[in-house]
């Protein structure tokens, strides 16, 4: 069974930083890509960004690449969301999830194992 923790999140003013990280059970960077969602009050679930099984692809949601980086430590089985200038409207739970699409994919139902996210909130 597939175990994911996320931590990091907190309040950050507008123009922060914040480093996310999701400890995950097992050798999971070997079976599965991961990726992260967000979901705000009120919105559907909206994809962040993702990994690849082998690393070598990463995708990121639209207008995010640039602010957002997606990285992982395979010794440390730790995935990363590393998000610069942000922004009020990054407000929101943030998921780390696993999925057997080892390409890697932007839609939440390709997503096996989901962990139980992390608040973060962008004051203006």
């Amino acid at each position: 069974q597939v175990q994911l923790v996320e931590s990091g999140g907190g309040l950050v003013q507008a123009g922060g930083s914040l480093r996310l990280s999701c400890a995950a059970s097992g050798r999971i960077f070997r079976s599965y890509a991961m990726g992260w969602f967000r979901q705000a009050p009120g919105k559907e679930r909206e994809f962040v960004a993702a990994f690849s099984w082998t690393g070598d692809n990463t995708l990121y949601g639209d207008s995010l690449k640039g602010r957002f980086t997606i990285s992982r430590d395979s010794a440390k089985n730790t995935l990363y969301l590393q998000m610069n200038s942000l922004k009020p409207e990054d407000t929101a739970i943030y998921y780390c999830a696993a999925s057997n699409n080892l390409h890697g994919s932007r839609t939440t139902n390709d997503y096996n194992f989901w962990g139980q996210g992390t608040q973060v909130t962008v004051s203006s």
